[in-house]
């Protein structure tokens, strides 16, 4: 996902306008489309024949289709072009969760949804379907078939699940019926899939620089993982059946694969596929975590002197050795939801995307 905040201001348009012959009800508009999922849910929404406008603060494709709209998130007046006339609002527009720029999530996340929000009320929007994150619900402790009517993180794992609870909070709270304004929330888990630029890279160069030796854990704890394709899939299913059921308004859902998968399995899967050795070393997941811990504290006392941003962290070890998975049931039931891509299919195309990245012997 990409954020559409905090880069070059550019009023400028691009791409072909929005057909005149497509019913309002099938223009749309994608926040963030230049990046992973952002592409992805375009190229799914125009098969499926709606008209796209895509607002970012860079032009990542060329598609003669897609009007582009290059501004910031923040900005009602480079905001408002790219909504005026469509009936619909996805946004998923973020900086990346590995990014250590607090201020950056806190205005895209929080101050660029507000406008996100206000912009669409002004532009005459009647949908707007926002990218949250299933971790908006967990701690670092075991969440095992989790369901969207657990609590917010009392205490989040990390600054960008503080801002997604924010901005997700904040989005739902705007659904408005009566002034048919309708909102709702999709919450991915560990999306992955083909021009992924975070999961498969990183792991592909801790691998590649010897630090996939050891899995934290006993390697059992079952974890969801989410093609991108299916993601997009929920995106639209829950846009198409808000015009049809207004009381879906104001709610959450959790998208996943339906398939959890043992950490330790999936990152194998990845690592093999693409010639590299699977971890071989365990180490106990408490042991782990105080590393990790005293790591950090150690960081944040010579902050003053020296600015580091290590890798082995809680957040990333709680991730790493702990059961999250999260129910679908809501999804299914209101939505219709069904994964369109299997787990073995999903691996499988994702490692042929990144051949280039393979281990030559």
């Amino acid at each position: 996902m990409e954020q559409a905040a905090g880069g070059p201001t550019r009023d400028q348009a691009t791409g072909t306008h929005l057909t005149e012959d497509v019913p309002k009800a099938k223009k749309c508009t994608v926040i963030g489309g230049s990046g992973f999922l952002g592409q992805h849910m375009v190229e799914q929404l125009l098969a499926r024949g709606y008209a796209v406008n895509v607002f970012d603060i860079r032009q990542g494709f060329d598609n003669p289709q897609v009007k582009f709209f290059l501004g910031d998130l923040c900005s009602q007046q480079d905001l408002y072009p790219a909504l005026k006339g469509v009936s619909t609002v996805f946004h998923c527009a973020s900086p990346p969760p590995s990014s250590h720029n607090k201020e950056l999530f806190y205005r895209v996340n929080y101050i660029g949804t507000k406008n996100v929000i206000e912009t669409c009320k002004e532009a005459g929007v009647q949908k707007l379907i926002l990218t949250s994150s299933a971790s908006v619900i967990f701690e670092g402790a075991d969440i095992k078939n989790g369901t969207e009517d657990l609590p917010y993180a009392a205490r989040p794992i990390d600054y960008y699940t503080e801002t997604k609870i924010l901005q997700e909070s904040t989005v739902l709270g705007a659904n408005d019926p009566e002034k048919n304004f309708l909102t709702t929330a999709i919450r991915p888990h560990g999306i992955f899939g083909p021009r992924d630029p975070q999961l498969v890279p990183i792991l592909i160069e801790a691998a590649r620089t010897g630090k996939m030796k050891f899995m934290i854990g006993n390697g059992k704890n079952l974890v969801d993982f989410t093609f991108v394709e299916n993601v997009v899939h929920g995106h639209i299913l829950a846009a198409e059946h808000l015009s049809r059921d207004p009381a879906l308004g104001g709610k959450a859902f959790h998208i996943t694969n339906d398939e959890p998968i043992p950490f330790s399995t999936f990152l194998s899967r990845i690592l093999t596929g693409l010639n590299y050795e699977a971890p071989k070393y365990r180490i106990p997941y408490w042991v782990a975590y105080y590393l990790a811990l005293l790591l950090s504290l150690l960081v944040m006392a010579i902050s003053p002197l020296i600015q580091l941003q290590p890798t082995f962290t809680p957040m990333r070890v709680a991730l790493a050795g702990t059961f999250h998975y999260y129910s679908c049931e809501r999804a299914k039931k209101a939505l219709g939801y069904r994964p369109l891509v299997s787990m073995e299919d999903a691996v499988q195309r994702t490692v042929q995307s990144f051949r280039h990245l393979r281990k030559v012997e």
